[in-house]
């Protein structure tokens, strides 16, 4: 059933209004293709994917799990399920059988969209296409949902175990963009906005997609990234921001400055999130643009923008800049309780050693998640606050900087790594005895997965069929991209690993 009568519209209202106020404005283009709709065009195709789902059998609170690429078809599979009144599962459309298995089994999917029509899915759950075009009249479905009604399960690994599904209702995505959209700087109602991150990241869904859509922007939408060709669609595509990962910037960077001013003409704001970004890619983009890129940061537990060096309006290396308005954030003891913060330490190295100088971040807002699925464990507290396991300072400006985990997520190219997942895996091998899984510095992407390995006595195991057997069980961001073996591995007196050790 619809939301009650004069509660605010869900997040598919933002699709209804936009194709109300411009419907004649580009919504989305896709540079590899270049299939394009008008927002009346994105709505009558919508309408029709939501009646494909009604068909199936799709009642209100189904979960219907998205495997698809940034994309149109993406776009509309994504909202045709939330006017069939669905909650909306985006899954990696590289994630490997088993990881694929596991993750509709844990959601309860009914259905998935997806665009191999052959796959093969686990019993009990529907494979549909993503709908092209409506073909003739569409009668109108809307069972869309709003507020507390979870309109979003995301996946990410947990800091206490294996995948967990962040469950993010329609206040929570709305707020979101309410508070970025109170932030100097940004997205615009003429702007193109270049999306090439992953859709079904909440990064990438958020501050990208929904928050174009709300106002009424166009969204250039790049199925994968390639630095010479993505720089050559937005000179195409006059893409005027750019939504983005440190990685992107990075190769820009290493184009030259030539060819980044000669591309880049029409581009007016730069964003980067899910990773540091190097102080010398910040400055080779200005050389090269005149423009900054603004760094933020977040976690799909908030929906998922928490802070941005856009709320100062100027960048600061090594800091994601303070929160969005109508967020509060502080910095606690492991415990809970206010935690002493250093003004600026003049040394990073010497936070690590002293305690109470850095706490752990928690965060406090509309933008909250609401717990885990699938019954809402472990969310914000009774004050309404949320713990992380990011710790950070805050400088004498009032920044926050991150200078470490309380845990031992990996997190590459902003996706959450679980170690003791990676572990398991590799423990399956017959000729393994134990594994430790540790986050190491990688330019491109932030982090990157290392395993260490111990083998059986007398066996014959080499890196590339580690890798191998990961890649067959994991996504791609999870497998490791180095692999050492050694004699053993280092445990604490208890018989833990220590991975601060092979760190």
């Amino acid at each position: 059933m619809s939301a009650p009568e004069g509660t605010q519209p869900g997040v598919g209202g933002l699709l209804t209004r936009a194709a109300t106020t411009w419907p004649d404005h580009p919504a989305v283009r896709e540079t590899g293709t270049g299939r394009g709709l008008s927002y009346r065009e994105l709505e009558a195709v919508v309408q029709a994917q939501a009646g494909r789902l009604a068909d199936a059998g799709v009642e209100p609170g189904d979960r219907v799990a998205l495997r698809l690429p940034t994309s149109v078809d993406f776009v509309v599979a994504f909202f045709g399920a939330l006017r069939a009144g669905a909650i909306v599962v985006p899954l990696s459309p590289q994630a490997p059988g088993p990881e694929l298995e596991k993750l509709l089994e844990h959601s309860g999917a009914k259905v998935v969209i997806t665009r191999d029509a052959d796959e093969e899915l686990p019993d009990g759950v529907t494979g549909l296409t993503p709908e092209s075009d409506p073909d003739g009249a569409v009668e109108s479905v809307d069972a869309g949902r709003a507020g507390e009604d979870i309109a979003v399960v995301s996946y990410t690994s947990g800091t206490t175990g294996p995948p967990r599904g962040v469950m993010l209702s329609h206040r929570a995505l709305l707020a979101n963009l309410a508070q970025i959209s109170g932030v100097e700087g940004a997205l615009e109602h003429d702007d193109r906005v270049l999306i090439t991150i992953p859709l079904f990241h909440v990064y990438g869904l958020g501050p990208g997609l929904l928050h174009a859509v709300e106002v009424g922007a166009t969204a250039v939408l790049s199925e994968r990234f390639e630095a010479q060709r993505t720089l050559d669609d937005c000179a195409e595509h006059g893409v005027t921001t750019i939504t983005g990962v440190p990685t992107m910037y990075t190769e820009f960077a290493a184009l030259g400055t030539d060819e980044l001013r000669a591309k880049l003409t029409t581009v007016r704001r730069m964003t980067s999130g899910a990773a540091p970004l190097h102080p010398k890619v910040l400055g080779a983009i200005r050389e090269a643009t005149g423009l900054d890129v603004f760094e933020g940061y977040g976690l799909t537990e908030c929906a998922p923008v928490v802070t941005s060096t856009l709320v100062t309006g100027y960048p600061k290396p090594g800091s994601v800049g303070r929160p969005l308005p109508g967020i509060e954030l502080r910095l606690v003891d492991s415990d809970g309780t206010d935690q002493a913060v250093p003004l600026d330490p003049d040394d990073v190295d010497d936070v690590f050693e002293a305690e109470g100088e850095t706490g752990l971040v928690s965060i406090r807002g509309a933008n909250l998640f609401s717990g885990y699925w699938p019954d809402g464990g472990h969310g914000p507290d009774a004050d309404g606050w949320f713990r992380t396991g990011d710790v950070g300072y805050l400088d004498v400006d009032g920044d926050l900087h991150l200078v470490d985990r309380a845990n031992d997520l990996i997190i590459v190219n902003g996706f959450n790594v679980f170690p003791h997942e990676v572990e398991e895996v590799i423990g399956q091998l017959p000729e393994v005895t134990e594994a430790a899984v540790v986050g190491v510095v990688d330019e491109r992407s932030g982090e990157a997965v290392k395993a260490f390995v111990v083998p059986t006595a007398g066996a014959s195991l080499s890196e590339q069929q580690v890798v191998d057997h990961c890649a067959a069980h994991l996504a791609g961001y999870k497998v490791p991209h180095a692999v050492e073996f050694a004699e053993s591995l280092p445990h604490s007196a208890t018989g833990k690993l220590r991975r601060v050790r092979l760190r």
